[in-house]
């Protein structure tokens, strides 16, 4: 792995907690919603939203969390030494550049990285970051972290069902990869290492993922970071979790979780976040009947389920494996 950590039918990313709601209300259209606006007004809040955060003191400790989980997920993936001390030796603050020094279209902090990288990302339910600023923090941050883990933007692939045809041509200029069809979270990584970034999705992209990747191997290449397991544990009926999202429910021992950082100005923008990753170790400890069950999820009785299905006949995704 070189220099890493160094719609149709949409569903809709919203988590149990009325908290979390509250941004997809104001970014659905709430009067204390910003205008709309054009491209380069939109690149320029970014920009802004970048300055800020990354003279915070939630920046610095939000990568030191990300630092703890990368380097034990590197040693796993048996990364040539030289090669995680490259990673991990990003992991900091930079200095700022100038505008001047920046290509049209780019944000602050921006490093171009050659050569090959085989971690990728997948990002679901940023929101409305055009007039959302709870939205464009974590977009924002989504950059920066790219960048810090030197993972290319074109190995970044985005989806939110709530993306307007601005933000599409938005993301587009920034260099990701705008999703066009819904997957219900239903992504296989095709063996390759990748990061899940979901900020306060729905339980169920969380139970759909793990069901794509139900093995010992693939779990073992995927990087969480969203709404916290153990949250989830606690929140929900250990029999509704069971039964209602069995995947979770079998997770639970055999994964390690590190909680973000919590600041007074992040606080509704990464509550109840967590970073996770999934030890062989104890990914082989779970009894074998844990990887016999595979069946599909399909939520046919589970109330306030916060995804709408995918009713089309071929549910396919973007094809990553070429990429």
């Amino acid at each position: 792995m070189a220099a890493a950590a160094a719609a149709l039918e949409p569903w809709q990313a919203a988590a149990p907690r009325k908290r979390r709601r509250r941004r997809r209300e104001v970014a659905a259209g709430d009067p204390a919603a910003e205008p709309e606006a054009d491209r380069e007004v939109v690149l320029g809040r970014i920009r802004e939203a970048e300055n800020d955060l990354l003279i915070s003191d939630f920046w610095s400790s939000a990568l030191e969390t990300i630092s703890k989980c990368l380097r034990k997920h590197l040693e796993q993936l048996k990364a040539p030494v030289d090669m995680l001390s490259e990673a991990l030796g990003n992991l900091h603050l930079d200095s700022l550049p100038s505008e001047s020094d920046l290509a049209p279209g780019s944000v602050p902090g921006e490093t171009l990285v050659t050569g090959t990288c085989h971690l990728r990302c997948v990002c679901y339910g940023i929101g409305n970051f055009a007039t959302c600023i709870i939205a464009r923090n974590q977009l924002t941050f989504l950059l920066l972290f790219l960048e810090k883990c030197q993972i290319p933007r074109s190995h970044c692939w985005v989806y939110d069902p709530l993306f307007s045809h601005l933000e599409i041509a938005i993301l587009n200029v920034l260099g990701v990869t705008v999703i066009s069809e819904n997957e219900e979270g239903k992504r296989s990584i095709c063996g390759k290492p990748t990061i899940f970034y979901m900020i306060h999705c729905g339980t169920a992209l969380y139970n759909n993922l793990l069901w794509s990747n139900w093995s010992v191997d693939a779990l073992s290449k995927v990087i969480i970071i969203g709404n916290s397991f153990r949250g989830l544990e606690e929140r929900f009926l250990t029999r509704i979790l069971q039964k209602n999202y069995p995947y979770i429910a079998k997770i639970l021992k055999g994964l390690e979780e590190l909680e973000f950082p919590q600041t007074s100005q992040y606080m509704d923008i990464f509550n109840d976040t967590s970073i996770h990753w999934f030890p062989v170790q104890k990914l082989t400890q779970l009894s074998k009947d844990t990887w016999v069950f595979r069946e599909e999820p399909y939520y046919q009785d589970v109330e306030d389920l916060e995804i709408i299905r995918n009713k089309t006949e071929d549910p396919s995704a973007t094809d990553l494996t070429s990429s």
